[in-house]
């Protein structure tokens, strides 16, 4: 017989129930109030956000403060400011100092220069350094790190700096030193950074560069002293480049490194780019392809028309075409393109032979003629990116103006969102001319009848800059997204802090960890489109080569959206090798397309929403090739897992 307390209850029940745990909450938007300061943010009431900084909870001062951090409302830099100064609390003064280099004033970098000799806490030293690279109008600090914190922050203050050409190459020589032996990981990749995307005129540090190049233990360094070494042009960079194309294992440096070959004369370089085409890595062969695209002489074309013709990859055949037809612009290799472009079953392969076809004013008329008959979005865009391009042609001269106006004007009537973009660019530039030839333009009043907010608004900002040209005058104010669609709380407070995301694709699955409690309204809308299936039978229709493969758009060109904008959500997170961002055209412009990085994109933080982190699958991420599809994307109970 089972023994019971004098209540009558079972002993086994009371055993289960008293070792039972209670349950936990799924992420920490179970917290109301946590909810009100991310709703305020996400609806950008900067004043309402403010009532939180004199909270005694110091939690819900911190998620205030770093609120800031994507509203940016510069109104507040001195209210920012006295927190960074004031609060007791580690973490507000870390989040305040990293609003400030988001908000990015001149008032903003005061306040950090202010508090930096008064700060004690290193890690949030780290953070001022680093914010006031980001919101100075120029690097003019005076400070000697302390510790390993403050070195790094040094490194990723310069770098930031360097990235807006607000420092000067007197800082060279101790970037140099952050990028040698004894510092950290991140403070060597900060300096290398530095040197790759920032500053000019550091010849005289080539060696350092060639020895992190050659042998720093972390690849994420060496990628980045690989790229600076193009701007390098001696022999010694261009033999180390060459190098690394044919030794190192990671394929990201061979990346970098032929990249870093177009800055090398093309009768040097040319066995190794040869070479690089045959890699068995896919980004590599592309970029190699793309490298020849930019540095092929007539001397070569012959000898690379004979090459191209055993080449099967159509990104490869469809660069060096370009190529030959750059150097060399003879009908027949007009004729064996726009033959390649009739055969092409897949609208990619089309797309690329059509946007070598650019090369050439003379194949004008045909380029247009696939526009027109199209019925993939994919091969419009690229048509009418081709036609744009050819203005800048060689052989474009004044007289094709009013031809290529008649066929701009076609483009336009079609009613193609992206065509329209890319067009309106064209003719809203001034030195191209077409105000002078074009005589009516109410075709562009009845394409932005068209076109609606929030969907067409990559389409809208040119279009609107071409009507403000031709009507001369200035814009009158950047069209941009109004606010229309909030959070989903309800979806957001239902998904586990844990939760993954498998997406499964024509090469294998990739799996994400969604970061639900630094982007809720992003991962919410992530959430909410895999359940209604909607990435499914969809494209990776941009890869760019140890950078991004990019997905979720609904016409497969990168144009393509859908009648709603969610807002920009910025935090500390870093983008890292398998980060997942938002696309967007702007701050608060993201909708339905995303991006996973191949590599450290240093230069994306604090500008593109990081929404997840790739848990397992980078593999797959690195052989995603354009039009590979997205079968299914699946959110398994992350909890049972």
């Amino acid at each position: 017989m089972i023994k019971t307390l004098c209540v009558g209850i079972p002993l086994f029940l009371i055993f289960v129930t008293s070792c039972t745990k209670p349950e936990q909450p799924l992420n920490k938007f179970s917290d109301t109030v946590l909810v009100k300061i991310a709703d305020f943010q996400d609806r950008r009431k900067a004043d309402s956000l403010y009532k939180y900084f004199k909270s005694e909870n110091a939690l819900y001062r911190r998620e205030a403060v770093l609120a800031f951090a994507s509203v940016q409302d510069t109104a507040f830099a001195d209210e920012l400011g006295y927190i960074l100064l004031n609060d007791a609390n580690t973490a507000v003064r870390q989040a305040a100092a990293y609003a400030l280099g988001q908000t990015g004033t001149p008032a903003c970098a005061a306040a950090l220069t202010m508090a930096i000799d008064r700060e004690k806490d290193s890690v949030v030293v780290k953070e001022i350094l680093e914010a006031y690279g980001k919101a100075t109008p120029k690097w003019s600090l005076q400070v000697t790190p302390e510790n390993s914190f403050g070195w790094e922050g040094l490194a990723w203050s310069y770098y930031r700096a360097a990235l807006k050409g607000r420092i000067d190459s007197t800082y060279s020589k101790q970037a140099s030193e952050l990028l040698q032996k004894g510092h950290t990981e991140p403070t060597r990749l900060a300096a290398a950074n530095y040197f790759a995307r920032g500053t000019k005129g550091f010849d005289a540090y080539e060696a350092i560069l060639i020895q992190a190049a050659r042998y720093d233990l972390s690849s994420d360094v060496r990628m980045a002293a690989a790229w600076a070494l193009k701007k390098i042009k001696t022999d010694s960079s261009r033999v180390t480049l060459e190098r690394l194309v044919k030794s190192d294992a990671d394929y990201r440096i061979r990346v970098n490194a032929v990249r870093g070959l177009q800055s090398f004369p093309f009768n040097k370089t040319k066995e190794t780019l040869k070479y690089a085409l045959n890699d068995k890595q896919i980004n590599v062969a592309v970029t190699a392809s793309e490298v020849i695209d930019e540095v092929l002489t007539p001397e070569s074309a012959s000898e690379f028309r004979s090459l191209v013709k055993t080449i099967s990859n159509h990104r490869l055949q469809g660069n060096i075409y370009k190529a030959i037809l750059r150097v060399s612009p003879v009908k027949e290799v007009i004729a064996e393109i726009e033959s390649k472009v009739k055969s092409a079953d897949n609208p990619y392969a089309k797309a690329a032979f059509i946007t070598a076809l650019q090369s050439s004013v003379g194949g004008a008329d045909f380029v247009h003629q696939q526009l027109l008959q199209a019925d993939t979005p994919v091969v419009k865009s690229a048509a009418a990116s081709a036609l744009v391009a050819m203005n800048h042609h060689k052989d474009f001269k004044p007289a094709l103006r009013k031809h290529f106006s008649e066929l701009y004007v076609q483009a336009i009537q079609t009613g193609d969102a992206a065509v329209i973009g890319i067009v309106a660019a064209a003719l809203a530039d001034s030195t191209l001319g077409y105000k002078s030839v074009i005589k009516d333009f109410s075709f562009l009043y009845e394409a932005k009848k068209k076109l609606s907010l929030p969907k067409d608004i990559e389409a809208l900002q040119p279009l609107e800059a071409a009507i403000a040209y031709v009507e001369g005058r200035k814009v009158s104010a950047p069209v941009k997204n109004e606010f229309n669609h909030p959070i989903d709380w309800k979806l957001v407070k239902s998904i586990p802090k844990d939760q993954r995301a498998i997406i499964k694709t024509s090469k294998g699955d990739i799996t994400l960890r969604l970061l639900v409690e630094d982007a809720p309204g992003s991962v919410a809308n992530f959430v909410a489109l895999a359940r209604a299936h909607y990435f499914n039978k969809k494209f990776f229709h941009r890869v760019v080569s140890n950078f991004v493969i990019q997905a979720g758009c609904n016409r497969g060109d990168g144009g393509g959206s859908e009648d709603y904008s969610i807002r920009s959500e910025f935090s500390p997170v870093r983008y890292r090798t398998g980060s997942v961002g938002m696309a967007s055209a702007g701050k608060d412009t993201e909708g339905t397309q995303w991006f996973i990085t191949h590599s450290p994109t240093p230069h994306l933080d604090g500008r593109y929403t990081i929404f997840a982190e790739v848990e397992s699958g980078m593999d797959i991420v690195h052989i995603i090739e354009v039009g590979d599809l997205i079968l299914d994307v699946q959110l398994p109970d992350s909890r049972n897992l």
